[in-house]
């Protein structure tokens, strides 16, 4: 173990998500594109620390104060990519969000990501480090969707997911999966897991011969999509944000 004391103060990646300005990973690539500044010095590692972010600038603008964790339901309609730009020109996220939000909202951040074709509720927040505890899997929040599929499946095979499942040398943990209504080979099927990996709901449906002809996701912790209209965003009340965060401490991050 080494005898050097541990630096004062917390890495300004951390203090910088904390500020909204993007999550960590993001803002590690900002100091290696020499982007962050103290004063006139360029920042040239995240394992830098500080105490405050005053004199700390990125493209040359100041760093506001950490304002308070602010928590966001959007309803992502599908053929909206969740990302802030595409080099390709597809549409995203933001471009909704400019109409949906105030013009007061803080720079947001999606927690995790629903892809092109899959809608429904995707949370987002002004907080980097809240941000990161809400996507990592063993923070154990569950995620709960409702599928449209076509083909032939009963409610005996769905429970097997209960005990995980390895699909083309992935392996998803359990999946509580319920049939809620058909009409001959086309159903509905209510999915709630706590991974969220990469398109795991449609991985796991189609290991069991199903297509997918709709994805919603309906949930998300104690969130849910209820009747908010579609490309519509509202901000979830502090005292739930606040509720469900205390509930998150003592997980592991």
């Amino acid at each position: 173990m080494s005898d050097e004391p541990r630096p004062e103060g917390d890495r300004i990646a951390k203090l910088l998500a904390r500020a909204g300005v993007a999550s960590r990973r993001e803002v590690e690539r900002m100091i290696e594109a020499r982007r962050v500044k103290i004063g006139d010095e360029v920042v040239t590692t995240p394992a830098t620390f500080l105490t405050s972010l005053r004199g700390v600038t990125v493209d040359g603008k100041p760093v506001g104060k950490p304002e308070r964790t602010r928590l966001f339901a959007f309803h992502k309609p599908t053929g909206l990519l969740t990302a802030e730009r595409d080099f390709s020109g597809r549409p995203t996220i933001y471009a909704a969000l400019r109409n949906a939000l105030p013009k007061n909202t803080p720079r947001l951040m999606p927690v995790g990501r629903l892809d092109m074709n899959t809608e429904g509720l995707l949370l987002l927040t002004n907080d980097g480090g809240f941000k990161r505890i809400l996507e990592l899997p063993s923070s154990d929040i569950p995620r709960t969707y409702r599928a449209r599929t076509f083909g032939d499946i009963t409610q005996e095979q769905l429970e097997t997911l209960s005990d995980g499942v390895e699909v083309e040398g992935m392996r998803y943990d359990r999946i509580d999966a319920n049939l809620e209504r058909s009409s001959g080979k086309n159903q509905w099927i209510e999915l709630t897991l706590t991974e969220g990996k990469n398109r795991e709901v449609r991985r796991v449906l189609e290991h069991f011969g199903l297509q997918v002809n709709r994805l919603i996701r309906i949930g998300y912790g104690p969130f849910a999509l209820d009747r908010l209209p579609r490309g519509a965003a509202v901000e979830l009340l502090r005292e739930d944000v606040e509720r469900f965060r205390s509930s998150l401490k003592g997980r592991k991050s």
